[in-house]
């Protein structure tokens, strides 16, 4: 019995290993987060006041859902602060994300420059110990 259950259970087991590998793509952890959204950047100060003002509370799902309601209550011209902090942080995210792109495109060619380099620095170092032995 064990035998026959361990044996089905790795065979789903690869099945779903292998759909997992072909379609999720490999995330660079260097490349810039994406910049938040108006809501995000109101919810990050209203947790600290839903917090303040219930600290028996300890739900995720009830702090984001009073945050929601708050949000969908709030005038356009009350969203405005919050759109305008995000538009920045997109700008930002912008500029680190050509700069970014900028230095993997130009990455490769700074390698191959600095291996240049290093074997210049080899063949030098190399005939200054020959002109030594003479």
């Amino acid at each position: 019995m064990k035998g026959g259950r361990s044996k089905a259970g790795s065979k789903n087991d690869d099945k779903l290993a292998v759909k997992q590998k072909k379609g999720k793509k490999v995330k660079d952890p260097n490349r810039p987060k994406r910049p938040p959204s108006a809501f995000f950047v109101f919810m990050e100060g209203f947790r600290k006041q839903f917090k303040e003002k219930n600290p028996a509370v300890k739900g995720v799902a009830a702090m984001g859902k009073a945050g929601g309601d708050r949000w969908r209550a709030m005038s356009d011209d009350d969203k405005a602060q919050f759109v305008a902090i995000a538009e920045q942080r997109k700008k930002e995210y912008d500029v680190q994300v050509k700069a970014y792109e900028k230095k993997q495109a130009g990455g490769d060619e700074e390698e191959s420059d600095k291996s240049k380099s290093e074997v210049n620095d080899e063949d030098e170092e190399g005939s200054d110990e020959e002109e030594d032995d003479d």
